[in-house]
This record gives structure tokens, sequence and C-alpha cells, in this order.
């Protein structure tokens, strides 16, 4: 813009800032007045002209973003009252630009500044752009085209006359103010083009623009609406193509379609056993007859591709390296010789029957169905890895725990929608091969309900005479799983059906002695967690002391899961000690170290306690051994009497306990009132006093039968005031005759007397045989009485008495 296009006219104006909003000249506007800036600037204008009588004038200038624009316009306020809906407003007219000075002082809240007035050049004079009348008269024409093409095609043919009555170029250009499709910033350009022409040309512009936007967009969508309604045509025309083919098919006994083709050849060139490819090709036939509309063409699909994906004579070639298979389990599990040796003499019988062509017997294979049964924590699941590690086969994890869908092993009916192939089934798909490792997780978790029994629909899947025809009833072909080893894992024992058991060869896992723990922890937790705790191998090391006192006292478990836990515990205490500053590494810690960094044991040995504080220390009080689902645990036994006076004649027994345990209960009280004076016992009170027996920790429910010697040991030392040594256990069945009767998990009961710092205990003569498969290293530190005679247990278990001591005290 030239200079001399402009004259500079004074003007002290109060700012009314539009956010986000432009106002050109010429344009009327409605403003909230609710709005504080717009009252403050509204109200200083008609302070500013109260005593002159002229209308308030005010400064309107677009705010973004906090920031104000140079140029505002001056604005008359022409009426002050009501909006359309309800709420206070001004009507303001745009008068002209107005180029903003400095900031100043008035009346009201509002912000005053000084500028100065912009007078635009007429269209006929010299501009700084060259423009001449004509053209200029040719760019209105162009732009009153274009404003009344768009109004048209926006139905404002109200509008469209007043657009072309306009002839001053200036009102023109300041008209597309009203245009909505105009950003801010677009307006502000026009706000700020003080030169006429230049100002019509670039409205012009940016209305050609948005036309040309506009006509782009129409475009697409009559492209989008034209091919939806080709599709639909596509789509009738189609479905009346494939009708007439149909119908030739049927006329020249043809019976071949595009998809079907497809399908049929990928069936004939797959390696299919023949039955699978007579059944998959009878669906193709079905698929070819069935109209794509149907339902039943998309199930058919489905089946197929299941069928097609699945591994029919895929196979991986077994490791028959019997001592590097041998390597291999003891490298990643130590102990667990039982299942180490199953796994071997499989592996070494296989390799035979391949040696001399005996690989097929009668349909089946030499698969192997094992039950792996054990206390949570000692490595059943991770078992099942290293065996397909050894083995060389693929490895596949079935979770059964809470599965109660009978569906969910066997598969549902193609009948249902989202019908699906059972767990089974999908596990050999995932592994890729008919000879995989499948681990059975949890099968002791197992629910039924309405929808069926999942331990029902396992029989077939793990008896080795049937599963080489095992049949899902989604794929209703016959699958092999013959050559499948399974592998069953579960807590307890009595939880698995019997029928179901009786088909899996039974392989327990009873625990870890302490000093396979320790080797355990050395070898495999404390690297994996000096990892997780973001430790280097040489910054921290665990003394074998450190090792061997955390699996004895800081926790007392069958298997190494809270070994670990407190491993984990004890290196992320040393990181952090480590990032504060309190620790410099590398550091090795020892059994003393243990105390300042994890805090106190949980689990100390009832023979380590102060005598005056052990609970053998007062007559009527026994140790017993029991199996729990956590592995075996030590179990205590209290008797009282009841004063003659007060407490009535019976028997009374608290602790949660079974029926079975209360008949033990109820044999030993019979025992020893019939016996008692052979065994030298005041059984005469017994008849007068009620005695009540009471087994601690009373929220876990107790049962079984193998607490009778313990309840008996328990009465007679209270009746004859002897007390039960504290280095003694015992387990047995009690008879009527005081004969002492074999009970299960001898095992795991010395395994946790072990743990429990016992180190004599009582076993039934019967059970001498099971002391075979306990550890020779806890059998050295334990002292195991057979015995066939409850007055054997109290020649053993009581105490001689330093006093006579009467039943009443």
């Amino acid at each position: 813009m030239a200079a001399d296009s402009t004259a500079r006219t004074p003007l002290t104006l109060p700012v009314l800032p539009l956010d986000d909003e432009v106002v050109l000249p010429g344009m009327v506007v409605p403003l909230d007045l609710s709005d504080t800036d717009v009252r403050a600037a509204v109200e200083a204008a008609q302070a500013a002209v109260r005593s002159s009588g002229n209308k308030p004038k005010v400064l309107l200038v677009p705010r973004v973003d906090g920031t104000y624009a140079a140029t505002g316009v001056l604005g008359t306020v022409e009426q002050v009252g009501r909006l359309s809906d309800g709420d206070p407003g001004a009507l303001i007219r745009g008068v002209g630009r107005v180029r903003i000075g400095a900031g100043t002082t008035g009346p009201g809240a509002a912000l005053w500044v000084e500028g100065t007035a912009v007078e635009e050049a007429g269209p006929g004079a010299a501009s700084g752009d060259g423009a001449l009348p004509g053209q200029v008269a040719e760019l209105a024409k162009e732009y009153k085209a274009l404003a009344t093409d768009w109004l048209k095609r926006r139905g404002a043919w109200q509008v469209v006359d007043r657009v072309q009555q306009i002839e001053d170029v200036s009102q023109l250009a300041d008209n597309a103010g009203y245009s909505p499709f105009l950003t801010t910033a677009q307006k502000i350009a026009l706000l700020e083009t003080a030169d006429p022409v230049a100002r019509l040309r670039l409205a012009t512009e940016q209305l050609r623009e948005h036309l040309a936007e506009q006509e782009v967009a129409e475009a697409i969508a009559k492209d989008v609406q034209e091919g939806v309604d080709k599709q639909q045509r596509e789509f009738l025309l189609r479905r009346q193509l494939d009708a007439v083919r149909k119908e030739l098919r049927e006329l020249n006994g043809e019976s071949e379609g595009e998809e079907s083709d497809d399908y049929r050849a990928r069936v004939e060139a797959a390696e299919l056993p023949e039955k699978v490819r007579e059944a998959a090709l009878k669906e193709v036939e079905k698929l070819e007859r069935a109209s794509d509309q149907s339902p039943e063409g998309s199930w058919i699909r489905t089946w197929l591709d299941t069928v097609l994906e699945l591994p029919w004579n895929a196979r991986t070639e077994d490791a028959y390296d019997i001592p590097g298979a041998q390597r291999v389990l003891d490298a990643e599990h130590a102990g667990l010789t039982d299942v180490k040796e199953r796994i071997t003499e499989y592996l070494a019988v296989r390799k035979r029957r391949v040696d001399r062509g005996l690989g097929v017997v009668g349909g089946r294979r030499g698969g192997a169905v094992l039950a792996l049964v054990g206390p949570p924590g000692v490595g059943k699941t991770s078992l099942g890895e290293s065996v397909a590690h050894a083995m060389g086969r693929s490895f596949v994890r079935v979770a059964l725990g809470g599965v109660r869908d009978e569906a969910e092993i066997r598969g549902h009916r193609r009948t249902y929608v989202g019908a699906q192939p059972g767990r089974i089934v999908r596990a050999v798909k995932e592994a890729g091969s008919m000879n995989p490792v499948v681990l059975l997780d949890e099968i002791d978790k197992l629910g039924s309900d309405f929808r069926g029994d999942p331990a029902a629909a396992l029989l077939e899947v793990l008896d080795p005479a049937q599963n080489h025809t095992f049949r899902d009833h989604y794929l209703e072909v016959e699958l092999d799983l013959s050559d499948v080893v399974f592998l069953a894992t579960a807590n307890v024992l009595e939880a698995i059906p019997e029928a179901l058991l009786d088909r899996m060869e039974l392989v327990r896992l009873d625990g870890y002695t302490e000093d396979e723990k320790v080797v355990i922890a050395r070898d495999h937790l404390v690297p994996r967690q000096l990892e997780r705790a973001g430790l280097e191998p040489g910054e921290v090391t665990v003394d074998e002391s450190a090792l061997r006192r955390l699996s004895g006292e800081y926790t007392r478990e069958a298997g190494v899961r809270n070994l670990e836990r407190s491993v984990a515990r004890l290196l992320r205490r040393i990181a952090a000690q480590s990032e504060l500053g309190d620790r410099k590494l590398p550091f090795t810690v020892t059994d003393g170290e243990l105390r300042a960094l994890i805090g106190r044991p949980h689990h100390v040995p009832e023979s380590a306690q102060d005598p005056a504080e052990r609970r053998t220390a007062v007559p009527g009080v026994a140790t017993g051994l029991a199996v729990t689902g956590a592995g075996g645990d030590v179990l205590f036994v209290e008797a009282s009497l009841a004063d003659p006076e007060t407490g009535a004649a019976g028997l009374t027994l608290t602790g949660q306990l079974g029926d079975v345990m209360k008949e033990s209960a109820q044999i030993a009280l019979s025992f020893l009132r019939s016996h008692g004076a052979e065994l030298e016992l005041p059984v005469a009170d017994l008849k007068d006093r009620g005695v009540h027996i009471h087994f601690p920790a009373g929220a876990v429910p107790k049962d079984g039968p193998s607490a009778g010697v313990t309840m008996t040991t328990a009465l007679a030392s209270l009746l004859s005031g002897r007390l039960v040594r504290t280095d003694v256990a015992m387990t047995g069945e009690v008879s009527l005759t005081g004969r002492v009767l074999p009970v299960g998990g001898v095992k795991q009961k010395l395994l946790a007397a072990h743990r429990a710092g016992i180190t004599t205990v009582v076993i039934p003569k019967r059970n001498e045989p099971d002391l075979d498969d306990v550890p020779e290293e806890i059998l050295r530190t334990l002292d195991v009485h057979p015995v066939s005679d409850v007055r054997q247990v109290l020649a053993l278990a009581l105490a001689p008495a330093e006093a006579p001591v009467t039943a009443a005290a």
C-alpha cells in the first residue's frame, strides 16, 4: 500500500476483544453481553458518550490464543437489549478499519487504546499493485459470479440480490466476512489488507479455492454413491449369474464352481489320511451345492480350513540320544528322579521299537500318559518343557483349571454359531506336529455342571487303547493321538476321578530335600532373579549358608516357589541399597546378613525353641504328620480333661475335622478305656469327665485316619502326666485292638518332619517299603521306627515321668 493512500485520524476507543472471530467493516453482528470483556467495552463506550448523545463506539479486535491483531474495526453500538435466547446482548455495526497504537486510560474496566483510522484508496486511484478500473470491474464481476454460485448451492436466494447490488469494491470485499467457510486466519488477512482491490482479489481467491474443494468433495460423494449403486447391481447380477450357472451345471451333470475348485484342489493336494480325504471331498460337494447366501457355506469353509491346517502327516523326529536327554533333564531340574527315569525309559523303549520296525503296532504308536502329582512349586509345569526339550518335540500347554464345559475338550457341534474344535485338537494344530508333548495343567481343578463333565471327555483322550481313533465333535473324523506324550499335573490326587486316574501312569513329586533346594536356588533361582533385579552375576553372591537358612527358616514348603520369592526380595533390597548409596557392590550374602536385609525368620524348628515354650512342654500334646495340598506338614494334637464338677462327660472334637478323623478319635478313646489297666493309666476318671481333643489351625479342614496314633499318644500323655518327646513325630491309623495300620504319603511326611527339625519318626510297620522312595540324605538325619502296635508308640514317644502326676493335675 502506498504511503499516501491513508490519512491518519487519532482515535481513543475501548477494546472489545473477539476470541477466534473477526468482524469486517459493513458487518452487523450481535454480541453476548454476558462475556465480561464485551460488557466492559460496551459500558465504557456508553460512559464516554453519555453526555454527547452520540452512539457509543468500540474497537473490535480479533484475539487468537491471547494475541491481539494489529488492525481492528471501529464499531458503533446500534442497540443494547436481549438476544433471541433471552441473554443480554448488543448489536454492533462495523464502520472502518483502525490501526491499533499504544494503550491509554479511559472510563470503565475496559482496555483503552489509541488508534488511527485507515482511509482506503478508491478503485480508480493508482494502487500498489497497479490494478486498473477495467480490471477492477472484471474482478468484481468474477467475485459476484462466484458468490452467487456458492449462495445458490446453499439455497440462500434472498442474499443473491443484495450481493449483486453492491457496487463499492471495498464493501464487496468486506462482504466476504459473512462467509462461514473462511478460517480466522483468512479473515484476519482480509482485515489487515487495506487496499480494497487487493482485498477483493484475496476474497475472490479464497472463494474460488473453496468452490474447487466443494466440487471435489461433491465429485467424491457422487463417485461413492455410484460405486455403491454399482456394487448393488453387481451383487444382484452375480446372484442371478450363479443361479443360471447352477441350473446349467445341473442340466449338464457338472459339479464345479470357482470357489469349490479352489477347495477341491487344496484337498487333493494336501497329504490327508484316506478317510479324512473322503470326508473333506464330501464337504466340498456340499459347498458346491450350497448357495452363497446360505450360512451352511460359511460353516463348510471354516471346517475345511480347520482340516487343511491340521498337521495330519507332520511329525518331529525324536532325539534318541538317551544320555543327552538325561543330561538335559538333569541340567534343567534338580531331583525328580522318578519322572526323569520314566522319560529315559520311554525314550529307550521307543528307540528299540523303532530299530526293530515296531513303530506302529495295531494302528497304535508308542505314546505315553503320565500324571505328575505333587504339591505346588515342585516344578510340574516347567518339567513338561524340559521333557519336550529332551525328546526334541514341540511343547503345548493346555490349562484345564476351572474348565467346566465338556465341549472345551471334545469340541462343539458344527450346528452351533461360533463352533470350534476342542482344546486337544487346537493343541495339536498349534504344535504343528502329530507327536507333541501336551501338558494338561491342573487336571484336578476340572469342574462339571449342566454343560457336561470335562473329566469324562478326557477318558478317551488319555486312554492309550482308544486315543488312536479320537473323534472331536467339530471335526467328526478320526484323529490319531497315540503318538502324543500327555503329561497331566495335579496337586491333590483324590480330586482326580478314579476312572481318569486309572488311564494314567502315576508319578509322584513329593517335594525337595533341603540339599536339593539349595542346589536349585544356586543353579536356577539366583541367576534368574539376578537378571530380573538388574544385577550382574558378579555383583551379588549368595552364599550356600544363606540359601540353606532361607530354605529352612524363612520358608517351609515342599516346592521352591516361596524360596524364589525370598531370593527375589533379598536381591531387590540389595539393589535398592546400592542405588541409595548404602551398600557397595560386589557383595556376598551370608546367613548372618539375612536378618538385617529381610527381617527375622518365620519358621523356627520346634526343637530350636526354649524348652518351656515348646508346644509339647505340657502333658496332652503330641506331634503328628499329615499331608495337605501343599505337601507334608507337622500337625499338633492337644487333649484336655474337663473338671468333674463343671464339665459334662463325653468327647468333644474341634479344629474342623472330617468324619474319618472324628471316628479315629473315638477309636483312640475306646482303646485307652479298654486297655487302661494294662497301660497303667488312670482311666476311671474318663467315665465322669469330659475329654476335649483339639487340632490347632482350626480354619484349615482336616480329615483322614493317619492321626489315630497321635490322638492316642496325646490322651495317654494327658492321663499319665508324662510329656511327649519334642523330637518325636508320628503317623498311622490305630484300630480298636491297638494295631497300627498303614497310611499314605509317607515320603511327604518324612520330608515335612525333616523341615520341622524332627529327629525321630514313628511310622506303621507295613509302610516300611515306602522308605525306599525317601532320599538317602533324609533317612540319615531321621531315626525312623516302624511299629505294629500302639504300645510301641507310647514306649517311644512318652518321656519318663520325673514325678508322680495325677490326671487331675
